[in-house]
């Protein structure tokens, strides 16, 4: 494969949020990072301690940790990469195949945003991948690598090569769990994307989770209100 540090300059009306911390509004429409996905997914209400009350903790080992082996990631694949913008990368990978990291996704409709880990771009098909610790695939987990192929179909419009999704063990070549964005995915993903909107409207609430042993790891215990115990 051949590597290309895709940089994407899309013109687009950002403002922040006054209210919700990290949250962006896009051409008139909450927009959100898709790792929120994985907060919502563990608990909903530290969503709301993080980002609505603004509360701020020290970032855990495993976070740490996960920077680090990312930042390593990143600076080997550009040793090798040249830079190409994403129009161009898109088109030179109907004819090879392109590896690409840390590339950037936005969909504004849908109102999310994020950096894709890695992205495989082949004439038949595209494999987005998002690593993870460990390699079990969990709801929340999923959820995030369906929001990346979701923001990515609606960047390149019509073209009909296969999106795979895939969660792989991070600093291993171990992808322990791939499906295509198919019908049922892009449903699948855009109902939560509603909640997640929903949300920040505040025309839903946020569910505190039930799990006495998510609650015992949370680095907001001490501010909740809601522990499991």
């Amino acid at each position: 494969m051949e590597n290309k540090l895709i940089q994407n300059n899309i013109d687009l009306d950002v403002k922040y949020h006054p209210e919700i911390k990290g949250l962006q509004i896009i051409n008139g429409k909450n927009n959100f990072p898709i790792s929120w996905l994985n907060k919502q997914g563990y608990c909903e209400y530290s969503l709301y301690l993080e980002h609505f009350e603004g509360i701020s903790t020290a970032p855990t080992q495993a976070m740490l940790t996960g920077s680090k082996e990312h930042e390593k990631l990143e600076d080997k694949f550009k040793e090798t990469a040249t830079p190409s913008t994403f129009d161009d990368a898109c088109e030179l990978s109907r004819e090879k195949e392109i590896l690409s990291r840390e590339m950037y996704v936005v969909d504004v409709e849908n109102g999310i945003r994020g950096y894709i880990d890695e992205i495989w771009m082949t004439p038949t098909q595209i494999v987005i991948i998002d690593d993870k610790p460990g390699n079990r695939a969990y709801a929340s987990t999923i959820h995030q690598v369906l929001a990346y192929c979701l923001a990515f179909k609606n960047m390149v419009g019509d073209d009909k090569r296969k999106i795979i999704g895939a969660l792989r063990e991070r600093g291993t070549d171990n992808i322990f769990w791939s499906e295509e964005f198919d019908e049922k995915n892009e449903k699948r993903i855009l109902f939560l994307l509603d909640r997640m909107q929903g949300l920040f409207e505040g025309t839903k609430p946020f569910i505190p989770t039930k799990n006495p042993n998510k609650c015992r790891k949370c680095r907001y215990q001490s501010y909740c209100e809601h522990k499991a115990v």
